[in-house]
């Protein structure tokens, strides 16, 4: 059997991380969701892979290889325009027979993957608190029965996980798919005539983590960390003092005056300190700068990126390649303690959130004593002049000097 892996999105719903990377490639304790999924399904008895890339499609393939790095093999298949879900599964047609697919940007638990590979022509189902953004699905003696696209006032909590188990006989309702009103041809329209001629089995999903949105990275880090293997392979300085639950990279130094309190988890080649604070449910990358007099909190910060002198950054994501001038810092706590909403692609949602701070892309720069407000988007390539104060979305290649 193989597994299809759906990674040729764009996700722009995760901009601004995505201006410069596939969702699928966004880091997740110091991996990407797609690494996860690849390791989970290898672990359910799955070596053999088919990726179907489109958007940045070289990065996905510069990191994976051909996948010998983790005994498994992959090929890829390149989607071209995306033209929906249906359309980047038809691709596969002449690679597959009984084959599993799974949306790459969702991480699925092994044993819910040994789930649905001992159930054929079946669909992973999971229940959320809230389905509105979800497809929504009807279900009658656990057999899939139909499902609905985002329905405002849904009927059920039961939705769409994203994972499927079929046979060849998909690609015939795939070749009737007719476009949705979006434009594209779905998946769940291929699978809703499917199911009108033949069983599609329903299978429960225990080991569901979603991304739709930045901050949803926060969440799974958390999730993740409770049950992380945490090693430590830095060194350690007199003077510096962490806690239970610290997993540090080779190369890493952590100086002295530094206080890390788990879980966290510091990529390789590191420089802690000294004097800084790094609390729980913080993640940071490789070659990374942690400096004097700062404070990181609940904080996702990817590789190369500095956080030197004099700074807080709390519940936030720091793009690659990022650098806070001394004093930076950044608000995640409204004054009336309200949820934080973020826009978005001229967009404002609700983070749903007591406390966000600011998501911020690529290679972005900030001047001295510069104040980022409370559900910042900043985009790559930004630079921000001193003593700036920061609302809202700025958008990538903006210099505010």
């Amino acid at each position: 059997m193989k597994c299809v892996v759906l990674a040729a999105g764009e996700g722009k719903r995760m901009h601004p991380l995505t201006y410069t990377r596939p969702k699928v490639m966004l880091p997740v304790c110091n991996k990407p969701l797609l690494e996860w999924n690849l390791e989970n399904t290898k672990k359910a008895g799955i070596n053999e892979f088919v990726f179907i890339i489109a958007y940045k499609s070289e990065m996905v393939r510069n990191y994976f290889t051909d996948g010998s790095p983790w005994n498994v093999s992959i090929e890829y298949v390149n989607q071209g325009k995306a033209l929906g879900t249906a359309h980047a599964i038809g691709t596969v047609e002449k690679f597959v027979d009984d084959f599993l697919v799974i949306s790459g940007d969702t991480i699925f638990g092994s044993n819910d993957i040994k789930k649905m590979i001992k159930t054929p022509q079946s669909m992973g189902l999971v229940e959320v608190n809230n389905a509105s953004a979800y497809g929504i699905v009807e279900c009658k003696d656990n057999q899939v029965k139909k499902i609905y696209e985002k329905m405002t006032d849904p009927f059920t909590n039961i939705i769409n996980a994203g994972i499927y188990h079929f046979s060849p006989s998909i690609f015939t309702y795939i070749k009737k798919t007719p476009k949705s009103a979006r434009g594209e041809y779905e998946i769940t329209d291929s699978i809703n005539m499917h199911a009108q001629s033949e069983t599609i089995k329903a299978v429960d999903l225990q080991e569901w983590r979603d991304v739709v949105y930045p901050w949803h990275l926060l969440d799974i880090t958390e999730d993740i960390m409770k049950h992380y293997h945490f090693e430590n392979k830095g060194t350690l300085h007199n003077g510096s003092t962490i806690s239970n639950n610290i997993a540090i990279g080779k190369g890493t130094q952590i100086l002295p005056g530094s206080c890390i309190e788990g879980p966290v988890i510091i990529g390789e080649n590191c420089k802690i300190g000294p004097n800084c604070y790094i609390r729980p449910y913080t993640c940071i990358g490789d070659n990374c700068h942690i400096g004097n007099a700062c404070e990181v909190k609940n904080t996702i910060i990817f590789n190369n990126s500095n956080v030197p002198h004099q700074n807080y950054v709390g519940d936030s994501i720091i793009g690659e390649g990022c650098n806070l001038g001394a004093g930076t810092k950044v608000a995640n706590l409204r004054l009336d303690k309200e949820p934080i909403h973020f826009i978005s692609n001229d967009m404002r949602i609700s983070s749903e959130r007591r406390k966000l701070g600011a998501i911020i892309g690529d290679n972005v720069q900030t001047g001295i004593n510069s104040s980022i407000n409370i559900g910042s988007n900043i985009g790559n390539h930004v630079i921000i002049g001193p003593g700036r104060v920061i609302n809202g979305e700025i958008k990538p290649n903006t210099y505010l000097i």
